[in-house]
């Protein structure tokens, strides 16, 4: 278990809450304020929301929070930290971009990232593998 738990929390089975109703549920659990404290990113492929907490909380406060929250639970909704990764996949990438391009991208400490390791690119799917020296600089 890292000493660190990570800013970043999965609320997975998200179809049966809209998505404003799901920001106000994570405010009222969190006491924060979407967009100032944290930021919800949707990803209805696979019926899930990622929440990335700007503002430093217990995260795994939070998701005991709500795991015990009453709306949550009818909602059949489920919170998890999302687990440290060394590798992601960059998707809906432009024809034109580089490996040189993406690796100065990943490594830069304002877009969240960090030593880059390696960088794949799959100009036919436009998208790319990118692989941190450590998995710090992933989100």
């Amino acid at each position: 278990d890292s000493a660190e738990a990570s800013p970043l929390v999965v609320v997975e089975n998200i179809e049966r809450c809209s998505p404003n109703c799901l920001q106000m549920l994570l405010e009222n659990i969190s006491g924060l304020t979407v967009d100032a404290d944290f930021t919800v990113e949707l990803i209805p492929e696979i019926n899930v929301a990622v929440i990335t907490f700007i503002k430093n909380i217990d995260t795994k406060e939070f998701v005991k929070k709500c795991s015990q929250h009453k709306r949550v639970r009818e909602f059949k909704m489920t919170a998890r930290l999302l687990e440290s990764t060394q590798t992601i996949k960059a998707e809906n990438l432009p024809d034109s971009v580089s490996t040189d391009y993406l690796t100065v991208y990943f490594e830069s400490a304002r877009n969240g990232g960090g030593p880059v390791s390696d960088v794949q690119l799959f100009p036919e799917e436009n998208s790319a593998i990118i692989t941190f020296c450590d998995h710090k600089g992933n989100t």
